[in-house]
């Protein structure tokens, strides 16, 4: 039996949200202060250039997290992720991302104290919370921070805050430049919204740059390979990159498919430029 087609979306396809593009929008400083800004009402003072997708895992016994965005401030940690469809157990998944984040500063050396103010901040595409009878509560915007069953103004003051939008209900949004935003994230539509305008604007902009195609080539590659060895192994963990001449097979794909140059392909494959070119020219013989 022949394997399923692999289905990615093609780089044309893109849109913010796409997990690639998000990424790759959010790696402009600027950007990020500004999303921070609309979003979460901070004056960001100073943006550490933003690691994307970094992946933090302090044991190797530990499960380890890919952090979308994660950058830092001259006074606090902001992680940034995007969900572009409905996920199991957010709450959870932002409890870990808090323990992780945590637990790479204190192995940097800081003491409790030292601990930066911490933000989760999570833009999902649908409504990730439900009530019993399975409907969606219907807000923009759900904020959460840690206070007393007993007496709501006794608050713990860890110094955490986990902020999760719901774009499907930018219509209910009473502040202008958020609802505006969150409309964007939810239609792929700027609309008159300059921000929205200008993150429109990089994405297309994205899509002609050369790096970022053989980037997304390779992640759409190494994904195919995941999905092909879980079949196989049933697992989807710990895949070994194949061989020389997978790695040729791969720059070749992304010459073709992804329009990169076959310098910049061989690079990213890991690929002899040689073999590369021979391969091309002699195609499937």
């Amino acid at each position: 039996m022949s394997e399923p087609i692999y289905r990615k979306k093609t780089i044309e396809e893109l849109t913010f949200t796409d997990d690639g593009m998000f990424q790759a929008v959010l790696h402009e400083p600027e950007i990020c202060a500004e999303l921070i800004e609309r979003l979460l009402h901070l004056n960001v003072k100073n943006v550490e250039y933003p690691e994307l997708e970094k992946q933090i895992a302090p044991y190797y016994t530990t499960k380890g997290v890919r952090l979308d965005v994660y950058l830092k401030d001259d006074d606090k940690i902001i992680d940034i992720e995007i969900q572009s469809y409905p996920q199991e157990a957010l709450g959870k998944r932002t409890r870990y991302y808090q323990s992780m984040i945590d637990m790479d500063s204190l192995m940097k050396g800081q003491d409790y104290p030292e601990l930066k103010d911490s933000y989760i901040l999570f833009l999902c595409k649908q409504d990730p919370f439900k009530d019993d009878d399975n409907k969606p509560f219907g807000l923009p915007c759900y904020s959460f921070k840690n206070i007393c069953e007993e007496n709501a103004s006794v608050k713990l003051n860890d110094k955490s805050v986990k902020v999760i939008y719901n774009a499907s209900a930018y219509e209910k949004e009473e502040d202008e430049r958020i609802r505006s935003l969150l409309h964007f994230i939810s239609t792929d539509e700027p609309g008159k919204d300059d921000f929205s305008n200008r993150l429109s604007s990089l994405v297309e902009k994205i899509k002609d740059d050369e790096e970022f195609r053989s980037d997304y080539a390779a992640m759409n590659l190494h994904d195919r390979d995941i999905q092909r060895a879980a079949r196989r192994e049933g697992i989807a963990e710990g895949i070994t990159q194949g061989s020389l001449q997978k790695a040729i097979e791969d720059a070749v794909i992304a010459i073709k498919e992804f329009k990169v140059s076959p310098q910049l392909a061989a690079e990213k494959m890991n690929a002899p430029l040689d073999k590369v070119l021979e391969k091309l020219k002699t195609g499937d013989k």
